[in-house]
């Protein structure tokens, strides 16, 4: 089991050179770093957000990888259909907080409009494109739980993530006449906040789920492969409004390549004995000469039992969510 440290008052993520500050190695249940990064060149920061239900999926993507800007509105209809606009903008000039939740984060390219707009009580997303135009209100109050984990590779690379999920989702997406709405109980909201420096080479894993279980509104959160090594886990389970972190590190067992077979989670300690069961498969390839991306993004249901410390056996048979492989030059 890694040692992970929790962080329990608001630290800076960098030193005054830009370095990573040691003090801010660890794990909080609510976002606690500020991502005062400095230099050119390595910086990576994102807002991801996606809004699920059992029929369809709208996730959209602002990320400032420093010499580029990439955006990404994508839509999955009830039919397994996809819906995609993407933008670049070679030089960006965005305005991304340096704190999760702090402000807003809009942007608008020649095919695409984001607003991911803070609310009192949630984020009012919004996303448009030549063929759709989404508004989703998402519930996330001062008290919902959060995983917040600063992954070290070295005092140079490292990154600071903060992955919220089974927050309420109410809205639509309107595409070619049609409205798609998102509703509770069954619709859910996910973010993944990055900020970091990272190394030009990664591949990671990415599982995630909300539902309901024996009246209680449960999360699931796991990583793999791009912490191996580092001391640091992105695990979680969020049951109700408590964290409840996990720091084994996650086994992830699939077929690359034969997306739509079962994936298997587990741990050494048992506490986690998860089987992912995909119905569709996103996959985007980008090859921009050095730069490249590789995402395998499976949606599906979730069966098994997972035990976080301080936390009942849960049986999260038929929870909705999804796993992923990304593989990045950048």
């Amino acid at each position: 089991m890694n040692h992970e440290r929790e962080i329990t008052s608001e630290i800076d993520l960098c030193t005054p050179s830009g370095r990573l500050n040691p003090n801010a190695v660890g794990w909080s249940r609510r976002p606690l770093h500020r991502c005062n990064l400095r230099g050119w060149g390595r910086k990576k920061r994102w807002e991801y957000w996606a809004v699920q239900d059992e029929q369809k999926v709208l996730a959209v993507t602002v990320s400032d990888l420093d010499y580029a800007g990439l955006f990404a509105v994508w839509f999955s209809d009830p039919s397994g259909e996809e819906h995609v606009a993407t933008g670049l903008q070679p030089v960006p000039r965005l305005s991304i907080p340096e704190r999760a939740g702090r402000g807003e984060v809009s942007v608008r390219a020649k095919t695409l409009a984001i607003s991911l707009q803070p609310l009192p009580e949630g984020l009012r997303l919004r996303a448009s494109t030549p063929e759709l135009d989404a508004d989703v209100h998402i519930e996330r109050s001062p008290g919902h739980p959060s995983l917040g984990v600063v992954v070290p590779w070295s005092s140079s690379r490292f990154q600071y993530t903060v992955k919220e999920t089974a927050m309420a989702a109410t809205g639509s997406v309107r595409l070619a006449g049609q409205e798609f709405s998102f509703a509770p109980p069954t619709a859910f909201a996910t973010w993944d906040f990055g900020r970091g420096k990272w190394p030009y080479r990664i591949t990671w894993n990415w599982g995630s789920g909300a539902g309901h279980v024996d009246g209680h509104r449960v999360g699931l959160q796991f990583g793999g492969a791009w912490t191996d090594g580092t001391g640091s886990t992105e695990n979680a389970v969020f049951i109700d409004d408590t964290t409840h972190k996990i720091s084994e590190d996650v086994e992830w067992r699939y077929e690359p390549g034969n997306w739509l077979a079962p994936w298997q989670l587990s741990t050494r300690d048992g506490a986690v004995d998860l089987l992912f069961t995909p119905k569709r498969v996103r996959t985007d390839t980008t090859e921009l000469g050095v730069i490249g991306n590789r995402t395998h993004q499976c949606f599906g249901v979730w069966s098994g039992r997972v035990a976080a410390p301080g936390a009942p056996q849960l049986d999260v048979s038929g929870i909705p969510g999804w796993v992923e492989e990304v593989r990045n030059r950048w």
